[in-house]
């Protein structure tokens, strides 16, 4: 057990590559070496898993240029300066989709194991539209609704890049 422990950090320094804010990290390591990581920057995020009056779930259907491919991916987005996560959760569901319901918050999940990021999770439920969509200049969304089942088998096929908020909402919701 004498590697479960913090790592020693002796430095950091901010850098950035295109519009990604990263951090060089520099540890010493259980065995004494001195090793640099390159974190990714990032603040922190909401997911929502969203479901209608008539219990389908809400989707945004967006193209993402990691994978370069169309994505069916639940709502969400970076929560802005001053603002809590569930006013976050409850803007970016308006924004991206057009719908409000009923916001819970369900827990959190860490990004990756090279991110700062941390990801609120939120269900809403009783979802209507109430508005048309207001995206930013970069996103180009169709909104789309599918069944329980149908979400569920989306998840298992990992073509979306927050699974884990999906399991967290089902779970959540006994709905696993």
């Amino acid at each position: 057990m004498k590697y479960l422990k913090i790592w020693e950090k002796i430095k950091e320094e901010p850098f950035r590559v295109g519009f990604r804010k990263l951090l060089k990290r520099t540890f010493k390591l259980p065995d004494g070496k001195v090793v640099d990581f390159d974190v990714k920057h990032e603040g922190p995020a909401v997911c929502i898993l969203v479901f209608t009056t008539n219990n389908k779930i809400i989707l945004a259907k967006q193209f993402r240029p990691g994978p370069e491919k169309v994505l069916f991916e639940m709502p969400g987005g970076v929560i802005e300066k001053g603002e809590e996560p569930k006013q976050a959760a409850k803007r970016e569901l308006l924004e991206e989709t057009g719908y409000s319901g009923d916001l819970k918050f369900v827990g959190t999940s860490l990004d990756c194991a090279y991110s700062t990021m941390i990801r609120y999770v939120f269900v809403a439920t009783n979802c209507q539209k109430t508005q048309e969509q207001k995206l930013d200049d970069t996103e180009f969304v169709d909104v789309i609704e599918v069944t329980l089942e149908d979400f569920r088998k989306h998840l298992r096929t990992g073509e979306l890049t927050d699974v884990e908020c999906g399991y967290l909402g089902l779970d959540y919701l006994g709905l696993l």
